[in-house]
């Protein structure tokens, strides 16, 4: 049995382990661990932090237009080149078609209508015969007239004989002065007597002439107002037929009394002034013709002046009473700077176009215009030929913007960078009408 003593107080404690090779054990190394660790993140986010807010940054910027350069863009536009050419000054008045004239057939004896020999909507031509009466009540006139006459006549004869007898006899005293008196008075009734009958053969004529009515004006005949059987009378209000010149054709159209001195002066100096005629929409040219007369007065209700002009109408384009707009070409200006009318732009101030430089960058440019005419505007000054300015695409622009142009009429211009943000302004965030920026206006 072995004996256990208690440990002593004084024991020893145990020395501390050793490696094989005598050394003590260094201390831990994990806190290097951690401070690797916090050192790598550190550096993690130096340098990703920038980066991730350039990243926002550009995307922000490519959500909100014009935020970098506005150089950078390039805005594809459509654009017209400045040119040398003519233009028109025309003044332009609402008119109506105006036959030169207008005839009402009526008939000049009454009696049945027989025949008509016209169609409804033809050109008669003057002389032409139109209807005819009957003739028969006028021709029975007429030889009771041609009767009459002949009985007139004879009693004219025998009294010229009684006469010449009378004067032979009051040579001889053979016979009284009053009986030669009376018989010269015979004589001068008888001649009388005869004439009226020649005036009633006359008359009886002229109603046979009158039962064939003829056109007595080249035109168009209008609807028949009567058929043939009816009982016409002279005394009748309606007439028979309508009759109108349309060839040729006149239009009468107003003007502003303010027009009427330049008007009346090329008048006067004997120019022969062209007048367009179009349709009531203004879009169709109808004819061509020259102004022929002024009115002698000028309407106080409405300050215009009535103007006549005169056209061939061989093509019946013209219809009478129809309502058309009249310009009337009162000078052509001749070598002018001219520009498309699209591309001019007009603020409260002042009157513009974005002009395309040789960069391909637009500038605004002030100009001054002076007559338009349809789709093209003359410009006193701002411009000259060769220039070319934006026509469509500028609420999209302002001074300085990048664009790519295609003009009209030629090959299109430098095709457009496709990393550019084309189009990204949002349409109507500038309209046309929109003031030109302040700066970099030439």
């Amino acid at each position: 049995m072995d004996e256990r003593h208690p440990p002593s107080v004084v024991e020893d404690v145990p020395p501390p382990s050793r490696d094989v090779r005598g050394v003590e054990p260094q201390p831990s190394r994990r806190w290097w661990l951690w401070l690797l660790l916090m050192v790598l993140l550190g550096a993690g986010l130096y340098f990703l932090w920038p980066k991730r807010s350039d990243t926002k940054s550009d995307t922000a910027a490519s959500r909100v237009p014009g935020a970098r350069g506005r150089g950078a863009m390039i805005t594809p536009v459509v654009a017209t080149r400045i040119r040398k050419g003519d233009i028109g000054v025309y003044f332009t008045g609402l008119g109506a078609v105006t036959p030169l004239y207008t005839v009402t057939v009526k008939s000049r004896v009454d009696g049945q209508l027989m025949r008509v020999h016209y169609r409804e909507g033809d050109i008669v031509h003057q002389g032409d015969l139109l209807v005819e009466i009957d003739p028969r009540p006028f021709e029975v006139q007429l030889s009771q007239a041609e009767g009459q006459l002949l009985k007139d006549q004879a009693a004219l004869n025998n009294a010229r004989i009684d006469l010449e007898r009378y004067q032979t006899l009051l040579t001889h005293n053979a016979v009284p002065e009053q009986q030669l008196a009376t018989q010269k008075a015979t004589v001068l009734q008888d001649q009388g007597a005869v004439k009226s009958d020649q005036g009633l053969i006359d008359s009886a004529r002229l109603s046979l002439a009158y039962c064939r009515i003829t056109a007595p004006i080249t035109g168009r005949v209008g609807l028949r107002l009567v058929d043939p059987g009816n009982i016409v009378h002279a005394s009748d209000a309606n007439g028979l037929m309508v009759i109108t010149q349309v060839q040729p054709i006149s239009v009468i159209f107003t003007i502003a009394e303010d027009q009427v001195p330049i008007v009346f002066k090329r008048v006067r100096g004997g120019q022969r002034l062209r007048v367009d005629v179009y349709d009531r929409d203004m879009k169709t040219k109808i004819a061509q013709g020259s102004l022929t007369t002024l009115d002698n007065q000028i309407d106080q209700t409405t300050g215009t002046l009535k103007l006549r002009a005169t056209f061939d109408n061989r093509d019946g384009a013209l219809f009478p009473n129809q309502f058309v707009n009249a310009r009337l070409l009162v000078e052509e200006k001749r070598g002018a700077t001219l520009v498309s009318t699209a591309a001019v732009q007009r603020n409260s101030q002042t009157t513009y176009v974005y002009l395309v430089k040789p960069d391909s960058t637009v500038t605004v440019r002030p100009i001054s215009t002076g007559t338009t005419e349809g789709n093209e505007t003359e410009v006193v000054s701002g411009l000259s030929p060769g220039d070319v300015a934006v026509m469509t695409g500028v609420d999209r622009l302002q001074e300085g913007s990048k664009v790519s142009p295609h003009i009209e009429g030629e090959n299109a211009g430098p095709a457009a960078s496709g990393r550019g943000a084309v189009g990204s302004r949002p349409a109507g965030s500038a309209g046309s009408a929109r003031a030109p920026a302040g700066r970099g206006v030439q």
